[in-house]
Formats: C-alpha cells, sequence, structure tokens
C-alpha cells in the first residue's frame, strides 16, 4: 500500500504547505461556502500570480505580462481582502 508512487506524496505536500501556511493559517473559515470561495481565490493566485522556485521563479500560468523592458507603474492586485497581494508592471 502506497509503493506505487512513491514520489506522489512528496508532490502533494508541496502543493498542500503553501494552501495551508500562506492562506488558511490567516484566515477563519465561516462555513464550507467561504472555505470553497477562500480556495478559489488562492488557487488562482497560486496558478496566475506566485512566483515558484520550481520552475526558476516563474508563473505556472501567467495571464499576460509586460514585455521584458517595459517602464510603465507597478501595479498591486489584492485578493482576499488584501491578504494574498500581486505586483506587477502596467504593460
Amino acid at each position: 500500500m502506497g509503493g506505487e508512487a512513491p514520489n506522489c506524496n512528496a508532490h502533494a505536500e508541496r502543493f498542500v504547505r503553501p494552501i495551508k501556511e500562506e492562506c488558511l493559517n490567516r484566515v477563519v473559515v465561516l462555513g464550507e461556502a467561504h472555505l470553497r470561495r477562500t480556495l478559489t481565490e488562492f488557487l488562482a493566485h497560486y496558478h496566475q500570480e506566485r512566483n515558484h522556485q520550481g520552475i526558476y521563479d516563474r508563473l505556472i500560468a501567467p495571464e499576460r505580462l509586460a514585455p521584458p523592458g517595459a517602464d510603465g507603474p507597478v501595479r498591486c492586485r489584492g485578493r482576499l481582502g488584501g491578504l494574498l497581494r500581486y505586483y506587477h508592471r502596467a504593460a
């Protein structure tokens, strides 16, 4: 039991740990609907706005990035009432 995919646990832990540390440890969950909405917002942040060391500090699924060398103003987008923040240069 559990010997078929020995590395899966490490991958799952690497995904679950940020959810707990960056989100759920800082939010008082007020029911199932609130938990689902919170996790949906965190997952959008995790996949589109958060840099990942495992892929050389790149985004998993970037929405739109300003071209290299762009000098537009830096903008901040907040999620979950400002708990999660994403800074980007306007295109």
